[in-house]
């Protein structure tokens, strides 16, 4: 039974009285059940079931981007770890010493001289000298020589 009143003032509200009770603001488009004689039916949304599988499809996304980030993450610290140990080299390099200008694309040997102890730049690896490797060098690494005057181990 419709009143006269309109507390709520909507367009689609009214008051209405229900058992002798007044009900401010009945508005039949919220309501969750059918409010009038031969209104279509219609079934409950579940929400809480809408709501997981929501947060199982945001959960599923969220992960699949977390791990795609990490993916890149991995390949950023590998490419950060390769250049700090190119620096590491090229400090050795440029401590050692060595008595020939390198040249740009050739590789090297650090090594260090028990007999003078200092770390050594030279052509020879352990394996190119014909009468085999001086008793006083202990290699350390193969090097070459970049071209952005870096220092690569080999």
């Amino acid at each position: 039974m419709k009143e006269k009143s309109n507390l709520a003032k909507g367009v689609h509200s009214y008051d209405v009285t229900i058992g002798g009770t007044l009900i401010p603001f009945f508005n039949r488009n919220v309501s969750e059940y059918p409010t009038e004689a031969g209104s279509v039916s219609f079934e409950l949304v579940p929400v809480t079931q809408q709501k997981d599988i929501m947060i199982n499809h945001a959960r599923i996304y969220a992960q699949q981007e977390y791990d795609r980030i990490m993916e890149l993450v991995s390949v950023l610290q590998k490419q950060a770890d390769s250049i700090k140990r190119r620096l590491e080299v090229t400090d050795a390099v440029h401590a050692a010493v060595y008595q020939f200008s390198p040249v740009m694309g050739h590789s090297y040997w650090l090594a260090w001289d028990n007999r003078k102890e200092q770390m050594i730049l030279i052509h020879e690896g352990p394996n190119d000298w014909s009468s085999g490797a001086p008793v006083d060098y202990v290699y350390q690494v193969q090097v070459k020589y970049m071209g952005d005057h870096t220092w690569m181990e080999l």
